[in-house]
């Protein structure tokens, strides 16, 4: 058995921080060295509705929405042995680049997704922590779709859903006390590794409709040993 311990919601000040991540070198606004057109940006309308949004900067880069619980009143942070489950819709714009995920004190990254619509049936599942990564294919994944997905953080196995199917299971984990606090953003591709905008381009979006974590009672047989089969 399992409680909701975190339902997002991105209008709250107390859960989210925008605009700045240290996951950003110096908490931002900037990431160059990542491939990143990215200028972090506050302002509510590029994050706090659940549609992260990202448009042409006169000098080259694009203002772009993040949203992280790093240093919210709040703070709240995932932990072994939870569940994380949103809903999304997938940009459509070459050199999007959207993405859930974890970051703490320099690392502790899990990547719920990262998708690029230049590969349009590919998404991208990782576990930086202990190295456990899959690109997963499929027809459902395409720019503009919907997608339900789900990860749970177990100790000895990261495990990752897609509308509903298990999809990888790492046997990596994250450890017993591993913890972090979660980050979603719309970067935008610089070029080096994935297409940048096309020049016709001036602004992209994807929206995330729900997020919630779920962890087990104590006394589960999960805990926070492992992910629920």
């Amino acid at each position: 058995m399992s409680d909701v311990v975190f339902t997002a919601d991105f209008a709250s000040a107390r859960q989210w921080i925008a605009g700045r991540s240290w996951a950003y070198p110096d908490g931002g606004p900037v990431n160059p060295d990542d491939d990143k057109l990215d200028h972090l940006v506050a302002d509510p309308a590029y994050s706090r509705t659940g549609t992260f949004r990202a448009t042409r900067r006169p000098d080259g880069r694009w203002d772009a929405g993040l949203l992280t619980t790093e240093g919210s009143d709040d703070g709240f942070m995932v932990r072994t042995g939870d569940v994380l489950e949103t809903r999304v819709r997938l940009p459509e714009e070459t050199g999007a680049w959207p993405a859930v995920w974890t970051w703490r004190d320099g690392g502790q990254e899990i990547d719920v997704f990262e998708y690029h619509p230049d590969n349009p049936d590919l998404l991208e599942l990782s576990n930086h922590v202990r190295g456990g990564h899959k690109y997963y294919r499929d027809e459902a994944v395409r720019p503009g779709a919907w997608l339900d997905l789900a990860v749970s953080f177990g100790a000895r196995s990261v495990a990752w859903s897609v509308n509903g199917e298990r999809v990888f299971t790492d046997h990596r984990g994250v450890g017993r006390t591993w913890h972090a606090h979660l980050i979603v953003n719309l970067s935008v591709c610089a070029g080096r590794y994935h297409p940048p905008p096309s020049p016709g381009v001036s602004e992209m979006c994807f929206e995330v409709a729900r997020l919630v974590v779920r962890r087990p009672r104590p006394g589960s047989p999960y805990g926070a040993t492992d992910e629920p089969s």
